[in-house]
């Protein structure tokens, strides 16, 4: 692997000297269609194949199939578990010939139609074409059009695991409807309009105008045994709204007011959840003495193995306390298991209950880092899964019965790049651990239904993958399935990008980093630097494996002339605690670590030039690019920031009250972009879509607001149609929009608009 290690270290922030006068690069239609040559749409089975294969799991646990592609040819293959070798899984000159007769036009048989099937049987498949559906008989051949059904389901209820009962909702009440005898009896009483049994509230529940109805929703959870029921009474009573308009619809000349409810950090009037459980024999319900939670973030259940036992795990606001109960449905008595605590904020809490073991299996980063325990239920003793200084990234696969569980781990193997994932198998009873992935490299893995196998894309940003089926047991290769082709790609001297460490803040945390050249690199020549940052505190950016490589579309913006890289800080998620909670309370802060990596390669690189030096990002990473101009003013010259929270105020509940605190108090004032609106020196794009009910567009025209009010230039571009991502045509513009952008304010070159996607 090639890897850049940088040791200089920078302790403080000096104002950057005025950038060297260069003559104007001149571009071509070539260098922009080169450009678009590389992105993903263009590499994506046509330069590059198999970089990522996936399995279809057959639900008998028999095997799998996946898609082999190749320059010539998309084909269907399975693997036997008995054979373990790959085969056709039909015949495809024949369904070519069957699909051309039945379609009556041609279908070619090394590039069917569709991209997935579904197997019904030994002898038939399903698949859709054009959004209809259709039936292969795989013995004669006959294709069937698949009929709708007549009768529409209705989305408002749900049977009983014994098929016995129907539960329904109807006037914003539950209804127990007997499937023998056809009875019905309520089983609330006291739903209403805004208060409303059995529902939830979608993310996106978008309505008309400012009384517009939501659409409805409906959502229970049966016991096993058929003999209790979950659910929650959605409350609405009480939250405020945040609102869009819509200008695309070509029929009105009046935008359409559209509204939807979200909290934001420090509401008190929120969409509560309000969790309910009846026993269905009697019709009665369950006090459970849950909390109210809101609808970001409410109460989860599983259902025990006992009858009328469950299990239920909620935070409390500010996410510094999270809890785990067992309730016992038939006395109403709860019994709390579990309470971890912090002082900054909880992340990523999973939790496991083995009752064959008489344990629950959770993560926890009370140790500093991200690991698995054991608590036993009946003394509560808490016993260390494989302890160490790694994070613990999730459990894949786990036998109860056995008491075995395969996690994946990041961090564990000394003198690997703390990002690779590996995959474990550990027993709940003893402390022995075994690699099952020996590879120096990323794994990304799935199980097969029955547990016996896993499947491994293994693959650096270096390493194109290698795609295998390994036994869960031992982690041996049983089969390779195939290996990524890039050939194409290198043929067009491409080369993948160079991986880096560099020293974060503190002077001796290492942080890591890639960086994108362009296919015509010069090392006598200089380069601006593009960041692409997204310091989003969930999240990592560093290209783990060959997919992210290409698909983050950074080489085509390096070959208009550019360095691109991306780093991740301290603050960013995937490492220890102390690293994760240099964030907290403090995102504003993140880029800090940036400013320091890019300054080391520039201390390292001759040809690179850090006098001219720029940034985009997207959501959270629009917050960055936003940032880093108000932040950073003497060190970041461009920004172009799309959807972007650029005042966390204005954000959903979850995700600021997460990472940033609750209550909210001044350290949101101090790390918005619009209270620094004034620090303004370089060239600044700001973009959104209109209808975006992720990250409302307010915070954008807030902020462009307080630059007018600051008398900074700067430029804004609305897409009146799109929502939190842009699609199509829309993704198009966006994308000429950002390279022109970089390519005249810090190339300075003249932009070339007249060029396409194709």
């Amino acid at each position: 692997m090639k890897q850049i290690l940088i040791v200089q270290c920078f302790v403080g922030f000096c104002l950057m000297p005025a950038p060297n006068v260069q003559a104007q690069k001149t571009l071509t239609k070539d260098d922009y269609k080169r450009a678009v040559g590389f992105l993903w749409q263009n590499v994506n089975n046509k330069k590059a194949f198999n970089v990522s294969v996936r399995p279809n799991w057959f639900s008998d646990s028999t095997g799998f199939w996946y898609l082999n592609q190749t320059k010539e040819a998309k084909m269907f293959m399975k693997v036997s578990f008995s054979k373990l070798k790959s085969e056709v899984l039909f015949d495809h000159p024949r369904l070519a010939a069957a699909l051309t007769d039945f379609l009556n036009e041609e279908i070619k048989a090394d590039n069917l139609p569709f991209n997935s099937v579904e197997t019904a049987g030994k002898d038939h498949l399903k698949f859709k074409i054009k959004e209809k559906g259709y039936d292969l008989d795989l013995k004669t051949y006959q294709l069937t059009r698949k009929k709708e059904d007549e009768m529409t389901m209705n989305l408002d209820e749900s049977k009983s695991p014994d098929g016995k009962w129907i539960v329904y909702a109807e006037y914003y009440n539950l209804f127990l409807k007997s499937v023998e005898s056809g009875e019905v009896r309520p089983l609330s009483t006291g739903g209403k309009k805004n208060f409303e049994y059995g529902s939830y509230y979608g993310w996106s529940d978008i309505m008309e105008g400012e009384s517009g109805e939501r659409p409805r929703h409906f959502q229970v959870n049966w016991s096993p045994d058929s003999k209790w029921l979950q659910t929650f009474i959605c409350d609405l009573r009480y939250p405020q709204k945040m609102y869009l308009l819509d200008w695309s619809v070509d029929t009105l000349y009046r935008a359409r007011l559209l509204s939807y409810y979200r909290g934001s950090p420090g509401d008190t009037t929120m969409v509560y959840m309000i969790p309910v459980v009846y026993d269905v024999e009697h019709g009665r319900e369950i006090n459970t003495h849950l909390p109210r939670t809101t609808h970001t973030n409410p109460v989860s259940f599983i259902w025990s193995k006992n009858s009328g036992e469950l299990f239920a795990e909620y935070f409390e606001r500010g996410y510094q306390n999270y809890h785990v109960v067992k309730i016992d449905l038939k006395t109403e008595k709860r019994e709390p298991l579990l309470h971890e605590k912090s002082r900054t904020n909880i992340d990523n809490f999973d939790c496991w209950p083995v009752e064959a073991k008489g344990k629950l299996l959770y993560t926890s980063e009370k140790s500093g880092w991200r690991q698995l325990y054991t608590l036993d239920m009946k003394d509560h003793t808490v016993t260390s899964i494989a302890p160490g200084e790694y994070y613990v990234d999730d459990v894949r696969s786990l036998d109860k019965k056995a008491g075995v569980v395969y996690f994946s781990a990041s961090g564990r193997e000394a003198g690997r790049n703390p990002y690779y994932q590996h995959l474990y198998r550990a027993s709940l009873d003893k402390k022995d651990v075994s690699l099952l992935t020996p590879e120096n490299a990323h794994h990304e893995v799935e199980f097969s239904p029955d547990g016996q196998y896993f499947f491994d894309n293994l693959s650096t940003a270096q390493l194109p993958t290698q795609s295998v089926l390994r036994d869960a047991k031992t982690g041996k290769i049983v089969l390779e399935v195939s290996r990524a082709n890039v050939r194409d790609l290198t043929a067009l001297k491409w080369s993948p990008p160079e991986t880096f460490i560099a020293k974060a803040r503190d002077g001796k945390t290492e942080i890591y980093g890639a960086m994108w050249k362009p296919t015509n690199f010069d090392a006598s020549k200089k380069y601006p630097v593009i960041d692409q940052s997204y310091t989003g505190p969930h999240t990592q950016m560093f290209p783990r494996n060959f997919q992210r490589v290409l698909s983050v579309n950074n080489q085509p913006l390096a070959e208009l002339g550019f360095i691109v890289i991306t780093v991740d800080g301290m603050g960013t998620a995937g490492r220890s605690k102390a690293f994760h909670d240099a964030s907290y309370k403090k995102m504003g802060l993140n880029l800090t670590d940036h400013v320091l990596a890019i300054k080391q390669l520039g201390e390292r690189f001759p040809w690179i030039d850090t006098d001219r030096v720029g940034i985009f990002g997207h959501s959270a990473g629009g917050y960055d690019a936003g940032h880093a101009v108000l932040q950073f003013p003497d060190f970041y010259k461009v920004a172009v920031a799309s959807s972007g929270d650029h005042d966390h105020r204005m954000e959903k509940d979850w995700w600021p009250e997460m990472y940033m605190g609750w209550p909210v108090d001044s350290a949101y004032h101090n790390q918005s972009n619009i209270t620094m609106a004034g620090n303004l020196k370089g060239k600044l794009l700001l973009v959104h879509g209109a209808l975006d009910e992720n990250v409302n567009p307010s915070a954008t025209f807030k902020l462009a607001e307080a630059l007018v009010k600051a008398d900074k230039e700067f430029d804004m571009l609305i897409l009146p149609s799109q929502h939190h991502g842009y699609v199509g045509k829309y993704g198009e513009y966006f994308t000429k929009k950002r390279w022109n952008y970089f390519v005249e304010h810090l190339l300075g070159a003249k932009p070339i608009w007249d060029f396409n996607f194709d």
